[in-house]
Formats: C-alpha cells, structure tokens, sequence
C-alpha cells in the first residue's frame, strides 16, 4: 500500500497545480495559431511545445539540470544563440532595397522611437503598486519595441537577467502576431489615396555595393558603438557570406542548417520560460502590456514618418512601407505587401518595405548598443 501511494505521489497527475494547467494550456494555443492559423510556425511550434514541456509537474524539464534549462544555460544566458540568429539573419537578408533607396533607413530609425518612450513607460509604471524596474530593467522591457527577439535576448542578458523570460516570451511574441497586431495601426494612420501610391523602381545594385556596405556598416557601428559590434558583426558577416559569392556552402549553411538548428533549440529556450512559477506574476503582465505598448508605438512611429517623407517628397513615398521599419524581418514587410494589395491588386511593395525593414534590423541593434552603452 505504501508502495502505491509512493507511486502515486510521483506521478505528475498528483502534483500538477491551476497555474500549469494554465500554461500547458497557452503552449497548446501556440501551437494551434501556428498550425492552423499559420502565425510564424518556426517561431511558435517551438516556443509553444517548450511551455507545455516546462509544465510538466515533476520532470522539471526547465530546471538547471533539465533538458530545456541546459540549453537555455548554453545559449540563451551565454547570449551565443541571438548571435548566432543574427548570422543567418544577415546571409538570408538582401540589403540591396536598402542600398537603393538609403532614405528608407529614416524610416528604420523612426521605428525605433517605441523603445525609448517604453523605456520611460516602464520607469512610469513603478507608481504603481506591486512594479519596481530599474533603469536596466526598464530599458530591457523598451527594446521589445524593435521587435527583435535575438536582440532582446542580447540586451536582456546584460542589463536584466532576471527578466529575460517574461522579455523574450513578449519579444517572439508580438513578432509572431505582426499579422495581427501592424494591419490595424496601419490602416488607422493613412488614407486609401496614400495607401494606394505606387512607387518607382529600384535600381539595380552592384556586387561591389553590397559587400562595401556590409564592411561600412560594420566599420562605422563598431568604432562609435563597440557594444553594438557582436550583434552588427554577425549581421554583416553572414551578408558578407552571402554576397561574396565565392562561399556558397558557407551562406548555404548560415541560411539553412545552423539558423534551423539554432531556431529549434531558442524556441525550446524561451517557451521554457513560460513556466507557471516563473509567467504568472505581476510584473510579467506588466512587462507583456508594456510590450504591446512598445510594438504598437513602434509601427505607428514609423507609419508617421512615412506620411512625412510622402508629403517631403511631393507623394513618391507609400507610408506603408514605414511599419517595416520593425526589424521583424521579412514578417513585416510581407505584411506591408499584403495591406497594399488590399488596396491595389496591382501594387506590390515588398522590395520597398525590404529597405526599411533592414534599416530596422540595424536599428535595434544599434539602440541596444546604445542602451549598453548608456545603462551597463
């Protein structure tokens, strides 16, 4: 009898609690959006089937001896998987649109302006009953405005490790609901007629182009903001993978297998922080309105900058293209595609938003630079 109620109480039916029911229960909706709603499946299958692991009572499969707790000991705490994303990032992005057409890096920076005005929300929130961040802490909440989950995770590792959770759950988040969230905001700040304007070409860029940009980019980032360079170093070597030409197993690689390998196991990571003792608290709730906040800013930020440079520039610019200015690249700027053909069947606006969405990819590593710079 002792044996069985021995049995019985190493079960995990025995020891599960409400909260993690609750959570296996929003892994499982991960899951489903990815499936069948087709929410950014290669963000969300993974993070998803993490939280349900991380749930699971008595395995403790999250824990510094658990499966999911060596890897985000291995990559994420040590900060090598957002640089390693950032690898692939760069050899599967073209920098070309950008290069083409370098107003559209305003766009990017105007982007931006979500972080800093959350960073200031976060410190606003601490009049509240039950909040108290920091300078570091709230800085990490305001880069989940750039909607760059590596470099949330990079930053985060730094100046807020106890956040990094909530922070990256938020960050992939909102990047893998951009279909939902950036549509509503768009429509909201531009006018059919803007919506509608069509934008001429871009030029054909040169080899010798790209792969100077890549090193100029690297160069100027490095010398002005060192704290930026692993995050732009990695960037702009997978580019330079990727446009020299003469390393096609190499940029293969970065494209394929080491950014699929590194995307399984940091989803794995960052679904593992949506255990119940660790999410469901205050201050993660907190850190999620926050983010919303932050991602929203963000895109309106850029959308306004958009109308400005359509009327500086006499009606060439399509506003849309500045909710690109987010770096979730290409999330963005198919969505921006998509919200233009809405209005135009004929009007595609990828390769434009393309420009911007770099530049915002450039951007936020360069705000968190900036931050580290600032805060560390």
């Amino acid at each position: 009898m002792d044996s069985l109620q021995a049995l019985w109480a190493a079960t995990g039916v025995a020891n599960i609690e409400l909260g993690q029911i609750l959570m296996t229960g929003v892994g499982a909706l991960l899951i489903y959006l990815a499936i069948r709603r087709g929410f950014e499946p290669l963000l969300l299958i993974p993070i998803g089937f993490g939280a349900i692991l991380a749930n699971i009572p008595v395995a403790d499969m999250a824990g510094p001896n658990g499966l999911l707790g060596l890897i985000t000991r291995a990559g994420i705490e040590t900060g090598v998987f957002p640089l390693l994303i950032f690898l692939g990032i760069g050899a599967l992005t073209d920098f070309g649109p950008l290069i083409a057409n370098p107003s559209t890096i305003l766009l990017g920076a105007a982007a931006q302006f979500g972080i800093f005005l959350t960073l200031l929300g976060a410190l606003l929130l601490n009049y509240v009953p039950g909040f108290d961040f920091s300078v570091a802490d709230a800085a990490s909440i305001g880069i989940i405005g750039g909607a760059d989950g590596p470099t949330a995770i990079f930053l985060t590792t730094r100046l807020a490790p106890d956040l990094l959770g909530a922070i990256a759950v938020s960050a992939y988040s909102y990047m893998a609901l951009v279909p939902l969230i950036q549509p509503p905001i768009m429509r909201a700040l531009t006018t059919k007629r803007e919506r509608a304007i069509v934008m001429e070409q871009l030029r054909p860029v040169s080899r010798l182009e790209r792969i100077l940009f890549s090193l100029s980019v690297l160069l100027v980032v490095a010398l002005f903001l060192p704290d930026a360079a692993p995050l732009i170093g990695m960037l702009m070597f997978g580019n330079l993978l990727r446009e020299s030409g003469v390393v096609e197993r190499l940029n293969k690689t970065a494209q394929n297998e080491l950014i699929n390998i590194v995307t399984i196991f940091l989803g794995l990571a960052v679904g593992s922080k949506l255990s119940a003792d660790q999410f469901l608290r205050v201050e993660t709730l907190g850190i999620l309105a926050l983010g919303a906040f932050a991602f929203a800013t963000s895109t309106a930020a850029g959308v306004l900058m958009g109308k400005l440079m359509c009327w500086w520039t006499g009606g060439k610019i399509n506003p849309l293209i500045g909710a690109a200015g987010v770096s979730a690249v290409p999330m963005s700027a198919r969505v921006v595609n998509k919200v233009g053909l809405e209005t135009d069947p004929n009007n595609y606006l990828l390769m434009h938003a393309m420009g911007p969405n770099v530049a915002g990819v450039i951007g936020s590593a360069v705000a968190a630079g900036v931050l580290l710079a600032l805060i560390k």
